[in-house]
């Protein structure tokens, strides 16, 4: 037995907080009768339960992990170009995931798919302070002012006022940025408003989880372990 509202959660129907609004409008049925308790203990193998007239089948939540090559966009869907999910195994489409954010097209490295819509909205959401970590070449040389730019806060070009970071030189060229927000290409942005414009870039951790020693366009999916430790940073 399980509350319907967790249920609902796993079925991908939305968030915790956008499920509280969902039942109070009576599209959730359970065995053809409107619930509006989220808690509520239902069994989904005895039980019928519908969104909105389509009976769900309660799935298995999975959350794995893309080595994010090159030339693909982080859409589901896309009619010119190619995207992320074409990386995925068929098992992990039938799964209903979705990814974790985004990177851009030309970015690589890390980027986390789950069917878990909670977990999806915890860990992007900039009030969890999820640090996600990226590997930069770029022009110029970072300086000490630059470094304290970044973790004073920067305000774009176009106003965009990003959240503290941290900025850390590397060598001639080289950086590592660590943020905890997702704004459009906001490393790239942030970079060049410091006049360093970023040549390559490479996510290489989010939270606690590294990208490791997993092959360009490889996938996995994360230990019971790894997921723990992910949501311990985001609750």
């Amino acid at each position: 037995m399980e509350r319907l509202d967790k249920f609902l959660v796993e079925c991908g129907v939305g968030s915790r907080s956008q499920i509280k609004d969902i039942l109070k409008t009576g599209a959730v049925t359970v065995n053809g009768m409107p619930e509006r308790d989220g808690a509520r203990k239902i069994d989904p193998n005895a039980n019928e339960i519908a969104y909105a007239g389509q009976v769900l089948q309660g799935k298995r939540r999975v959350v794995a992990m893309l080595h994010k090559p090159a030339g693909y966009v982080t859409a589901t869907e896309d009619k010119q170009q190619r995207t992320v999910m074409e990386l995925l195994p068929p098992e992990l489409l039938r799964q209903d995931v979705k990814p974790v954010g985004r990177l851009d097209k030309e970015t690589e490295g890390l980027l986390l798919f789950t069917n878990d819509g909670d977990l999806l909205h915890r860990l992007i959401s900039p009030k969890k302070e999820v640090p996600k970590v990226y590997y930069a070449r770029h022009e110029g040389q970072a300086t000490e002012e630059d470094v304290q730019a970044f973790a004073q806060g920067l305000t774009l070009r176009d106003g965009t006022v990003c959240l503290s970071a941290k900025l850390e030189p590397l060598g001639a060229g080289e950086s590592r940025i660590t943020v905890c927000e997702g704004k459009y290409h906001q490393v790239r942005r942030m970079m060049a408003s410091r006049d360093m414009t970023v040549l390559y870039l490479k996510r290489e951790q989010e939270g606690s989880l590294t990208l490791g020693t997993l092959p360009a366009g490889q996938v996995r999916e994360l230990t019971v372990q790894e997921v723990a430790e992910l949501e311990a940073q985001c609750r």
